[in-house]
């Protein structure tokens, strides 16, 4: 298990103290695929390095297995990054080696030499797809392939945590689905706990078993993702989640309401729920915007509704497209 304890990290700069964290405490249980998701500048790529330590926390405990990484010496230290490696955006593979190289790296670090080394590495590349790429250099990859190759990199140890910091940022949508799907099969099938460092709800909803968000260096909500996806109640988690909704607002008539549907995996979408409400309830509601998505029978997303009506008739409309399973229903202030 890995638990940050009251964590907060400062930077000293030349315009003052800046509070990157903020009083972190979080709790990730083995095997789990947790996300960190947040805007740019919330600190998510700072609270991450404090994991592995590559950067020292203000204040605060970071405990994997109960040991304290803070309290490690430089060798225990250098150690325990072996059980917690990372890849990133920009790849960093070394461009002078070629794949079966680039995955040896590690290995050699840690005294690994000959035939056993190499059938290892190569192990690995057949793991991530590119079992015909050990000769070839970074520069003639996709970057798909080049994410593989730095994931096979980071097995190479037998690590126990991955930490994954933005590292589907730079890839188009059908990569970044592919390389989701990779990172998910190794934790089903290794074990692996990860954590995936994003600003990207998609790939939270995609991937995470469970998330936190964070907002100008403090976790301002965490828990499964269903449970957030369906129910934000911060503003930062409402901002990711329902971006295009929250856009959509627009001046209200009087006596207007705002009604927000969120699809998490309903299959009673496939009923016409609005037409159902105007027939069974005599209440009309117009779409103000929508983002919904269809995964096998079931569907996720969500649906902006305008109601006139007062708040009586309100209420009743809630109540009614709450009835159907898997789709919670809020009114927006």
């Amino acid at each position: 298990m890995i638990e940050i304890k009251n964590l907060s990290k400062s930077f000293v700069t030349a315009d003052g103290t800046v509070d990157a964290l903020k009083n972190i405490t979080l709790s990730i249980i083995d095997g789990e695929i947790y996300g960190i998701i947040g805007m740019s500048g919330a600190g998510k790529s700072t609270l991450v390095r404090c994991i592995n330590m590559l950067e020292k926390p203000t204040q605060g405990n970071i405990l994997i297995d109960g040991k304290d990484m803070g309290g490690l010496s430089t060798k225990e230290l250098r150690a325990q990054r072996r059980n917690i490696t990372m890849i990133f955006q920009g790849f960093n593979l070394l461009m002078q080696r070629n794949c079966l190289k680039n995955v040896l790296f590690p290995l050699e670090l840690a005294g690994g030499k000959g035939e056993k080394a190499k059938q290892k590495a190569r192990e690995l590349l057949k793991v991530v797809g590119l079992a015909d790429k050990e000769k070839t250099y970074p520069a003639q990859l996709s970057g798909g392939q080049k994410q593989r190759v730095a994931i096979a990199r980071a097995l190479a140890t037998n690590p126990r945590v991955l930490l994954c910091d933005e590292a589907t940022s730079a890839l188009d949508p059908q990569t970044t689905h592919s390389i989701l799907s990779l990172i998910k099969d190794i934790n089903k099938k290794l074990g692996i706990t990860v954590i995936i460092i994003t600003h990207q709800m998609s790939v939270v909803e995609e991937i995470c078993d469970k998330v936190a968000i964070l907002d100008n260096g403090e976790v301002v909500e965490s828990g499964k993702v269903s449970d957030i996806f369906s129910s934000p109640k911060s503003k930062a988690a409402k901002n990711l989640v329902f971006p295009e909704s929250e856009q959509s607002i627009l001046p209200r008539e009087e006596n207007e309401h705002h009604i927000r549907v969120v699809f998490n995996g309903a299959v009673a979408t496939k009923t016409p729920f609005i037409a159902s409400l105007a027939k069974d309830k005599g209440i009309v509601a117009s779409i103000l915007g929508a983002s919904t998505k269809s995964i096998g029978d079931k569907a996720y997303g969500n649906m902006l509704l305008g109601i006139t009506a007062d708040e009586t008739r309100i209420k009743e409309a809630i109540d009614y497209l709450s009835k159907f399973d898997d789709i919670f229903v809020e009114e927006v202030e």
